[in-house]
């Protein structure tokens, strides 16, 4: 359990500085900037190419779940000078984040973490998570 909250802090941390910027390109930034958590831990099976169509549609939705909650907090964060209070405001987000993969029944925080490690590390994941995520994202009026 401690793990999981470790690995999407890790996320969390990365995508919170990424404010101004749509979610695939969040999620390329991410990527480069979160350091890769334990891949065998987290289902080495990701960072080998087996993950399956519907697990990368899964971590699409949860990590537009997880956009909205950097996009809230980090205008929060912004607004704030105090840094006791951004760092309570970085904890919540990152709590916030954890319950927005779990709340999904498709993936767990653990695949979350691997597909997200796995798109890091591999260009051919990375290039078909981010066009899951597009093809997910509501239309921008």
């Amino acid at each position: 359990m401690n793990s999981r909250h470790t690995l999407v802090a890790t996320l969390a941390a990365a995508v919170l500085g990424l404010t101004a910027l749509s979610p695939a390109y969040a999620l390329e930034t991410a990527q480069a900037q979160t350091p890769p958590p334990a891949q065998e831990q987290a289902g080495g099976n990701a960072a080998k190419g087996a993950i399956s169509d519907q697990k990368i549609e899964a971590f699409a939705v949860a990590y537009l779940q997880v956009d909205k909650v950097r996009q809230e907090y980090s205008a929060k964060i912004e607004a704030t000078t105090d840094t006791a209070a951004k760092e309570k405001l970085q904890t919540e987000a990152s709590k916030e984040m954890v319950e927005a993969v779990e709340a999904s029944s498709a993936i767990s925080v653990e695949e979350y973490s691997a597909i997200l490690s796995a798109a890091q590390s591999d260009p051919a994941i990375a290039k078909k998570v981010q066009e899951k995520v597009q093809a997910t994202a509501p239309a921008q009026p």
